[in-house]
């Protein structure tokens, strides 16, 4: 792409007036790399391989061509309606945000194009209706788009012009192989298609021989993660797991974390142990795992999203790929078992946290275990620094954890613009007056009580599930034990840990930590209320500064009766 074709704004593409504005009221100022390159060879029918990274605007990238397409198709002249465009995603969630980024950059001209989703939190009968009018853009999982196919209630053969795979990376590792097979049997021949990834792996190559027809590929020279400009990436090595948890109780509590954060763990017991954890700080977290609802989880999302809570402890624990065929139980003769596939365990196969989703307004990522991979490390500290925003990542290691941790930085100190992790500068015998408290929360967060927390949260979802409420209807009793079962005490609370006292602030983050400390309620004519009035106005005097001792009399003796 030549440098003058990258430096075309949005007004020279040739788009559609009403894309422009709908652009201009997103605030787009101008395309980013991946948009300048793609949008002008998608306009013009090419089948794109693009990998560029979170962030970077790849929904608009094929967002734009997509509308456009179907603009000019409408406008030309009278044609059926019909459904045109397919977007495949690989989870539940994400779909859920392409489909919210199509309809607002499909704002000025909704009643040419129509978006559905199928991702939304019902059945295949509830989205039958929907299919029927025949949308031009359909937003699904491969999973529940071939089911629809499957069901008559979606056809595709005669009409399809434009196939996008969004986050392909993803799709066959989340075990969507043999359903993209299926589906595209289903498909027309000839269409363009678009393949957005934030990396690129023999996964990708895969779909790539699927799908594309000789593609153009797109990868634009930045590195996968913002400069150190926009994205500050720490790392701190603990000598003990206690140490993990002393410092995250020192960074919120005394302030020096300041916005919303993501926090990831490696695995989900551990998830619902940090959680609990902070809860005995009086921290409010909520935890986001593949084993809730997706309308859970989606309601999480948009609660995090609205400012409710400012923290979200998350795992990103990815569900192997579905073998095309069950390997079955081999005799004792050494041979292992077929380990049981994750779907099994009751975890959602379309649930991905750190890939694709766009939490807003992250200000800092905590990997509380390090990542396995670069790729997930790259994805979990993708979701702050988005749209130019600064950011932060810190990453908490233990020994055992080193390796991995040296793989990370050695991978992208291998990168053009990217400077190593850099240690995080932090004196922890400033924060020793915390570890006893630390020790005291980390006691009351026992196994049991995970499991605890675990069964309540089960309950709550039985309760209201939308699902059950028929089989409550006609078993009243089964909702009556349920309701009344013993209650769950997940974390025997302690009051005493929310709040920190003055003196256990180290001196040299007075000036810094906790602000709220140092203030003094003034009066409103100017000057510090007095500290004996401020009580004596709120009716809270100290009875020993305000006893008086008081010689008693001795009584007159009582009158003589007349």
């Amino acid at each position: 792409m030549a440098a003058e074709d990258s430096a075309l704004g949005f007004e020279h593409m040739g788009l559609d007036g009403r894309l422009l504005r709908a652009v201009a009221e997103l605030g787009w100022a101008s395309p980013t790399a991946i948009q300048a390159q793609a949008i002008p060879l998608a306009l013009e029918g090419r089948d794109i391989l693009a990998r560029a990274r979170t962030g970077s605007g790849k929904t608009g990238a094929y967002g734009l061509p997509l509308l456009q397409h179907l603009l000019r198709i409408k406008g030309s002249s009278a044609v059926a309606q019909a459904v045109r465009a397919l977007v495949l995603v690989p989870s539940k969630e994400l779909g859920q945000q392409v489909v919210r980024s199509l309809r607002q950059l499909a704002a000025f001209c909704a009643r040419e194009v129509r978006v559905a989703d199928l991702c939304a939190h019902c059945g295949l009968d509830a989205q039958r209706p929907v299919l029927m009018e025949k949308p031009d853009v359909v937003v699904g999982t491969p999973g529940r788009v071939l089911a629809h196919l499957n069901a008559n209630s979606l056809s595709l053969r005669s009409s399809l012009e434009l196939l996008v795979l969004d986050e392909a990376d993803l799709l066959l590792s989340f075990g969507f192989g043999e359903d993209i097979k299926a589906l595209l049997c289903q498909l027309p021949k000839i269409y363009q298609a678009l393949l957005m990834s934030a990396t690129f792996n023999p996964d990708v190559e895969a779909l790539n021989e699927l799908v594309l027809h000789n593609p153009v590929r797109l990868c634009p020279a930045q590195p996968r993660l913002p400069g150190s400009c926009q994205l500050r990436q720490f790392a701190l090595r603990c000598a003990q797991e206690e140490d993990k948890f002393l410092l995250l109780c020192a960074l919120l509590k005394l302030g020096l974390l300041r916005g919303r954060a993501l926090l990831f763990v490696g695995t989900l017991p551990r998830c619902y142990r940090l959680k609990l954890f902070l809860e005995q700080f009086g921290i409010a977290a909520c935890a986001l795992n593949a084993q809730l609802p997706a309308s859970s989880r989606a309601h999480i999302l948009t609660q995090f999203n609205l400012g409710i809570y400012d923290y979200i402890v998350a795992t990103d624990e990815e569900l192997p790929a579905l073998p095309s065929k069950v390997p079955t139980r081999k005799g004792r003769k050494g041979r292992k078992a077929a380990a049981p596939a994750a779907h099994s365990r009751g975890q959602d196969p379309e649930f991905g946290v750190a890939r694709g989703i766009d939490f807003q307004d992250v200000a800092a990522v905590i990997n509380f275990d390090v990542p396995g991979s670069v790729e997930a490390y790259i994805h979990r500290v993708g979701r702050t620094a988005r749209a130019d925003k600064p950011g932060t990542a810190l990453t908490l290691a233990l020994p055992e954890e080193y390796p991995a941790l040296a793989r990370i930085e050695e991978a992208l100190a291998g990168e053009a613009g990217q400077c190593p992790l850099q240690p995080y500068q932090l004196c922890t015998q400033e924060i020793e007056s915390l570890r006893y408290r630390c020790r005291d929360a980390m006691r009351s967060v026992t196994k049991q009580a995970v499991k605890e927390a675990r069964l309540r949260e089960i309950k709550e979802e039985l309760l209201n599930s939308e699902k059950l409420k028929c089989h409550f209807e006609d078993n009243p009793r089964d909702l009556l034990l349920l309701r009344h079962d013993r209650p769950l005490h997940p974390a025997s609370l302690q009051p005493q840990l929310r709040h920190l006292p003055d003196y256990l602030v180290p001196a040299s983050l007075r000036g810094i930590a906790r602000p709220e400390l140092r203030k003094r309620r003034r009066l409103p004519g100017g000057g510090a209320r007095r500290r004996g009035a401020s009580c004596r106005a709120q009716g809270r005097t100290n009875p020993l500064q305000t006893f008086k001792y008081a010689k008693h009399r001795a009584r007159r003796p009582a009158p003589p009766p007349s």
